[in-house]
């Protein structure tokens, strides 16, 4: 059983489902042999099936025919909800999420998970908590009973909450070890003024500060069925149905929206004795629910978002093409892209020497208005539709990616994309609306964050 840990990010892919039906072979003798192919069972892909319960929770479900078998439960719950007097609350939560319920002990919860050969993961997002639990299908009703006592029934025992504090700690110096997820933080608390300033990992001030009353409290007010979505893969819409209708079919509570994001702009400079020099320059982008938010997901892999071939240069990129005229020192560069459920942020990522940092830096954001003038290629459009288009499928393939996408959605705009349309709707992204995406960029007020060794790294006036 493992406790998964991600920076927030609303994935921009669209796509659903196995697209290749699946062959059953029935039963032979093994001296007779396998049957020939016109005998098998033919089990065409299904499609994802919606419906809502009369207490408002709604549930979505996959049948892929796959042995095994995962159920998500997504809440409106992540760390924009908290506020003044509980921050940090949801990397709490996260960390509890194994702890006594009125189902099971930590201990009986674990050995139940790992006699099924199961695993229960929680992720939170500044829009969302996560809980997930998955084995083989056959045994995913006995764990949806554990997931449900996670959700709706932890006891939060003193002793339990006490000893919380010293994992908080060592799961933020873990994830503040990794420079790029640091640089996310602080790029967030320099943007927003309320909501999505708030972090995913607990103050240093806030350690071993929260109460069962606290948790209690948050857990009450947030993990309501209203704002709450059930999603499973390998089970029939019918058979989630039953099971949701009996574990959560009593539970009420619409719970509340909390304020709207404020974007307001700002600069976050950390200075550190390392030579090379991380930067953001982010503009507010969409909602993952506007339809412009694909125009600057678009553009996002029109710019570039790395190599794509292996220790590759990523010289198909416009936006390392740019910069390379600018420097011959070493750098790297890509665009930045994430939504939530009412504000995004997009711009630019790089990372440079420290004495070319203002060469390169300059020279991104100077593309990204260049290309707001329409100095960009039909050719670049297509390569970059084609790459989101491949992108997107191929980040289907997995299980827990096709889960959490699916409640991402639903929860979030209250309708699924299907494959055919989502392909459809990248297709008819036009030029125009790529160039419109970088119009927003080149004219929105600027945010940036920047770790390293300063002193030739301009400010965010400077620009």
């Amino acid at each position: 059983m493992g406790i998964s840990l991600r920076n927030d990010s609303h994935f921009t892919t669209l796509i659903s489902r196995q697209y290749h039906p699946v062959l059953i072979t029935p039963l032979t003798h093994p001296l007779k042999g396998m049957k020939s192919p016109d005998s098998c069972i033919r089990l065409n892909p299904q499609d994802v099936e919606l419906t809502k319960l009369h207490n408002g929770l709604v549930i979505a479900a996959l049948e892929n025919y796959s042995p095994v078998a995962k159920v998500g439960i997504f809440l409106k719950a992540g760390s924009r909800y908290e506020d003044a007097g509980n921050l940090g609350i949801t990397h709490c939560l996260r960390v509890a999420s194994n702890m006594s319920s009125k189902k099971a002990s930590p201990f009986k919860l674990t050995r139940a998970i790992e006699a099924v050969g199961g695993s229960l993961r929680v992720i939170s997002t500044r829009d969302l908590m996560l809980y997930t639990v998955g084995c083989l299908r056959d045994s995913i009703d006995d764990l949806m009973e554990y997931l449900s006592a996670i959700v709706l029934a932890p006891e939060f025992r003193p002793w339990e909450v006490a000893s919380i504090r010293d994992r908080l700690k060592v799961e933020k110096e873990i994830a503040y070890h990794q420079l790029q997820r640091r640089m996310l933080e602080n790029l967030h608390a320099a943007a927003y003024r309320n909501t999505l300033c708030n972090s995913l990992y607990c103050p240093d001030f806030m350690l071993g500060q929260f109460t069962c009353e606290q948790l209690h409290k948050y857990v009450k007010k947030h993990f309501c069925v209203g704002q709450m979505a059930i999603v499973g893969i390998g089970m029939t819409l019918s058979q989630l149905t039953k099971a949701a209708q009996q574990l959560f079919g009593k539970a009420s509570g619409y719970g509340q929206a909390g304020p709207k994001a404020l974007y307001g702009g700002g600069e976050h400079r950390e200075g550190t004795s390392e030579p090379l020099v991380h930067a953001a320059v982010v503009c507010e982008g969409e909602a993952v629910s506007s339809q412009e938010s694909l125009a600057f997901t678009a553009l996002q892999q029109v710019l570039g978002v790395g190599p794509h071939v292996k220790r590759g240069s990523g010289m198909t990129s416009t936006l390392t093409r740019a910069i390379s005229k600018s420097t011959a020192q070493p750098f790297t560069a890509s665009a930045f892209n994430v939504c939530y459920q009412d504000s995004g942020l997009f711009g630019v990522y790089t990372i440079s020497q420290d004495e070319a940092a203002a060469d390169v830096i300059n020279a991104a954001v100077s593309h990204l208005k260049h290309v707001a003038d329409g100095k960009i290629s039909e050719e670049d459009i297509e390569r970059g539709k084609n790459q989101l288009i491949a992108r997107n499928l191929m980040a289907m393939e997995t299980l827990d990616t096709l889960l959490e996408e699916m409640g991402l959605q639903i929860l979030t705009t209250g309708t699924y994309i299907s494959p055919i349309s989502a392909v459809d709707q990248i297709k008819e992204i036009s030029k125009k609306d790529v160039v419109k995406a970088a119009e927003k960029f080149a004219s929105g007020t600027k945010s940036m964050a920047v770790c390293g060794r300063l002193a030739s790294t301009p400010f965010l006036d400077e620009l």
